[in-house]
């Protein structure tokens, strides 16, 4: 058993681009290991993964699911062909054999979508012509999102200048910069950075270059 920034009270700030890539058990498969709780293989963990080109993965299935957002490159299973800007969730138990040509960079996270019956999603991020205005300058691309619960995930927008309202993160927060730069009154959160904020937590995030944004709320409850 292992943890890595486990207590889910306290806040989290990665710049990924400083971390050295770690083989993982799979010849051409790294990995920069971002949060794990409990097995070293088998946990709850989120990280930033890369393919070689031709690397590739044995059948497997996800015990608690598997969300993966590709941020570079082309993944592919025997279902389907996932270019960049591709997210899928997949539920309990659904076996893949993943693996690229061309090689690929993933946010990959483990063991975070538990229970049965759960359905499926892909979202085309690039393609998308769903996104929706929060606010002058943030345009919001849905996810997915749990009923009655407050968690939910999505892809944010944020034009040059934009500065978001005061607000308090009920449930906590989860952020990875895809590119550009977020500020807040405590970081700069440059692109390739992840962070997590817990339950309770505020701030006031504004950008000045632009940033696209990777968001999950609502998931850290009860943690603080």
């Amino acid at each position: 058993m292992a943890d890595l920034h486990g207590d889910r009270s306290k806040p989290v700030v990665i710049d990924t681009t400083r971390m050295e890539w770690q083989p993982s058990p799979s010849p051409g498969v790294w990995r920069k290991r971002l949060e794990l709780i409990g097995d070293t293989e088998k946990g709850m963990v989120t990280s930033i993964v890369r393919f070689d080109p031709g690397a590739g993965l044995p059948l497997h299935d996800h015990p608690m699911g598997e969300e993966v957002l590709v941020l570079e490159g082309t993944f592919a299973d025997e279902h389907d062909t996932y270019p960049t800007g591709t997210w899928t969730l997949l539920p309990n138990n659904t076996p893949h054999a993943p693996k690229t040509e061309e090689g690929c960079t993933l946010l990959v996270k483990l063991c975070q979508y538990a229970g049965e019956g759960l359905p499926a999603f892909r979202k085309d991020v690039p393609y998308a012509s769903k996104w929706r205005e929060t606010f002058p300058g943030r345009e919001q691309y849905d996810l997915y999102n749990v009923p009655d619960t407050g968690l939910e995930a999505y892809i944010a927008r944020l034009a040059p200048g934009t500065r978001s309202p005061h607000h308090v993160h009920d449930g906590g927060e989860e952020v990875f910069v895809i590119s550009g730069e977020l500020r807040d009154e405590n970081h700069v959160y440059t692109e390739g950075t992840w962070f997590r904020l817990p339950d309770g937590s505020s701030h006031q995030p504004w950008t000045e270059t632009g940033c696209t944004l990777y968001v999950k709320r609502g998931h850290l409850k009860g943690d603080a």
